[in-house]
């Protein structure tokens, strides 16, 4: 991508003009409703998500990479946002100024990642770190709006607190408030089922704001979004000073999350129409879209999925669509605020709740469960599931702990486990296939009609050779080598496959060295078979004098028990 400026547009032509526009149409009929919602997850006006909007679409398009991202007000950075807003400030009147200024933060992270090329960073929330925090997070979300659907007071603390409370309250349900959530939310549902392609939030905030105006609904008590100030918004820096830092630090998980989610989404749509997303150019139009949207009065934006996908079945070609997007909501902003004065608050969370409800995936977590073979769990016990433990960690921690820390305990369950499982790596005893020694090698214990080589023992180890496994790895060769040197032809040879060992570091290096010794006081030599070249480059440096002989096959090594199996191969593989 060498364009500094829309790089998307690269040999743009003029005939995905038209499918631009009619794409963007249906992109702002979702936008404008979800913007809305999604800005009292933030816990701040409505309009504001609106606000964030208009320049995050506009400098993405400049920045990003993608010809179909959507970058906007997001459910799980809106939650993550009154996060760590209300950490910083307990006062609800702070929080607009406050967000904007973690929108601020959250652009100036978002650059310095990108200019200091850590696009990598993403991968440190794997997908089902990812998956397990979103599963709670939309959890969190909906039970949070469930107060406005049944009309009854909002509780505060974890997940389960407002459960509770919820549970407690449900006599005090306002009988027009729950009717209208509850047929809005059902509304919903029913469009998204059976006809996909209608903007069913759109259709329904306009349903909610047609009845509630018809039949005076409000003065009836139903709670509406009242009033929303039209125009554009005031641009400037926001005064957060003495917060700021917090701001910062806060910003750093806001970032990663929203990251992670809009990578994502624009390499989906990347690999479907045949071009490539730079993930460090993509730091940097997040940055630049959140500084807009900080310096607008708006919130934290990220990539949306969601809004991506509508975007690309309904045909865009380019970010000419984001363009459009942005032209039409400051319309909306100038011309249309007041239509959605009464938008009544159940239907705006029936809203929240139908965008969140198709994130509880459970059957991400049962797939995640069942990934994992028998075989697998008995050699590397509870790391074999780490990816469902690590998923659960989130899940449970987000639950209970709120979001930021639930995303930081889960991405530390998941490192924990891989040390864990790099630890104990599987040390698998190989014998030859059909007993044709210049073929290939299986592991013996999932083959056992094959036989191994008398007298000589052939081991893999599946993982790196490294500090963290090389006692395991010694300890495990010891133990299969005794037990082929008990039986009645001895053991004269341990070769070591180093085919599923791509690199070595210099503990492991000495490791072998003494691994070398042990099978030597059993009457027996080491030796090393197919190793990678960097491996042989480490074992020249770290142990020139002590490390096994080097051969190019298996079929060499063995070879060489009845000439000098001490003899090196200094090819460079």
């Amino acid at each position: 991508m060498n364009r500094p400026l829309a790089p998307s547009f690269a040999g743009y032509s003029r005939a995905s003009v038209r499918p631009d526009l009619l794409a963007a149409l249906t992109v702002w009929a979702v936008l404008v409703p979800e913007s809305l919602a999604y800005a009292t997850i933030a816990g701040v006006p409505p309009v504001v998500g609106l606000y964030a909007a208009v320049p995050a679409l506009l400098l993405y398009a400049l920045v990003g990479t993608s010809r179909h991202l959507v970058v906007s007000p997001m459910s799980a950075t809106a939650a993550l946002s009154i996060g760590v807003v209300s950490t910083v400030s307990s006062d609800p009147s702070a929080y607009v100024v406050l967000t904007a200024g973690l929108a601020l933060a959250t652009g100036l992270v978002a650059m310095a990642a990108g200019l200091l090329r850590l696009g990598f960073l993403a991968s440190f929330i794997s997908e089902p770190v990812l998956k397990g925090f979103i599963i709670g997070l939309a959890l969190t979300i909906m039970i949070g709006q469930v107060p406005d659907l049944l009309g009854i007071s909002k509780g505060s603390g974890n997940f389960f607190e407002k459960l509770g409370h919820v549970l407690s309250h449900l006599d005090e349900a306002d009988p027009l408030t729950l009717a209208v959530g509850v047929s809005s939310l059902g509304l919903l549902l029913v469009l998204r089922r059976f006809v996909p392609l209608v903007p069913g939030s759109l259709v329904v905030a306009l349903a909610g704001i047609g009845i509630t105006w018809l039949l005076h609904l409000d003065d009836h008590g139903l709670a509406i979004v009242g009033h929303i100030d039209a125009g554009l918004p005031d641009v400037g820096l926001p005064d957060v000073s003495g917060h700021f830092a917090d701001l910062l630090a806060g910003s750093v998980g806001v970032m990663l999350v929203g990251f992670a989610e809009g990578l994502g989404a624009a390499k989906t749509y990347a690999a479907r129409d045949g071009y490539d997303i730079d993930p460090n150019r993509e730091l940097l139009a997040l940055g630049a879209a959140n500084l807009g949207s900080g310096l607008a009065s708006g919130m934290v934006v990220n990539g949306s999925l969601s809004k991506t996908a509508v975007n690309g079945s309904a045909g865009a070609k380019s970010q000419l669509s984001g363009l459009t997007v942005a032209v039409l909501a400051v319309l909306t902003l100038l011309f249309l605020t007041g239509l959605f004065e009464k938008l009544p608050e159940a239907t705006l969370a029936a809203i929240v709740i139908a965008a969140v409800i198709e994130l509880v995936d459970l059957e991400s977590l049962r797939r995640l469960w069942r990934v994992t073979t028998g075989r697998v769990v008995k050699v590397y016990q509870l790391s074999a599931r780490a990816d469902f433990v690590a998923a659960v960690c989130a899940l449970i921690g987000v639950l209970f702990f709120d979001t930021l820390p639930g995303l930081v305990i889960g991405i530390g369950a998941s490192l924990i486990l891989l040390l864990a499982r790099t630890s104990r790596p599987h040390v698998a005893p190989l014998a030859p296939v059909g007993g044709d020694q210049d073929g290939p090698w299986v592991d013996v214990e999932r083959n056992p009609d094959y036989t191994p080589v008398p007298g000589v023992l052939v081991v893999r180890v599946e993982s790196p050779l490294m500090f963290a496994n090389a006692d395991n790895v010694r300890t495990r060769v010891r133990e299969l080598a005794a037990d082929v040197a008990a039986s009645p032809g001895g053991l004269h040879l341990v070769v070591l496959d180093g085919r599923t060992s791509p690199s070595i570091d210099v503990t492991a290096a000495g490791m072998l060295v003494q691994l070398r010794t042990d099978i030597r006081r059993m009457g027996a030599e080491l030796v090393m078979s197919d190793d990678v070249g960097q491996v042989r480059d480490v074992l020249a440096v770290a142990e020139p004098d002590g490390e096994p002989a080097l051969y190019p096959t298996v079929a060499a090594a063995l070879a060489s028990a009845g000439d000098d199996p001490q003899r090196p191969f200094t090819g460079n593989g």
